[in-house]
């Protein structure tokens, strides 16, 4: 998710509980308490509006949207259906997901289609990267 250039403060009161679990979650990611917040609470808004996406977190931390039910992330439905000329039945189908779920994915897509080709690119570098690490590795194995 990018952040907005401007931020806008904010106050509020937390329960002890609340706090408490934000100030742990915090040390173990090594983040700001303001930036674990600003994540869970812009991830939360986007779920209550987008309630077949969740989020999913990589090894190195990045958090992708995804559909539910599934691992699936939003842009490789939508690479799909543009594959398939946005038939959403047929790639529900092939992905054994319902319509309902696809619809969700272009859905979510028309509202934050420029983070979605952002971690398109990104999947696609790191592909790109470990396939030519993988052929180095091979090249000097033989």
């Amino acid at each position: 998710m990018s952040s907005d250039a401007m931020s806008s403060p904010r106050s509020f009161r937390l329960s002890a509980t609340t706090a408490g679990m934000l100030d742990r979650r915090a040390d173990d990611l090594g983040e700001s308490r303001n930036a674990v917040v600003e994540r869970l609470l812009a991830e939360g808004l986007r779920r209550e509006e987008h309630p077949l996406v969740y989020f999913r977190g990589n090894a190195a931390g990045v958090r992708t949207p995804a559909v539910v039910g599934s691992r699936l992330y939003i842009w490789q439905v939508l690479d799909a259906i543009r594959k398939m000329d946005g038939a959403v039945a047929e790639v529900a189908d092939d992905f054994g997901l319902s319509e309902q779920a696809v619809q969700a994915a272009v859905e979510y897509y028309a509202e934050f289609g420029d983070e979605v080709d952002a971690d398109a690119h990104r999947a696609r570098e790191f592909a790109r990267r470990e396939r030519e690490r993988r052929e180095k590795a091979a090249a000097l194995t033989r």
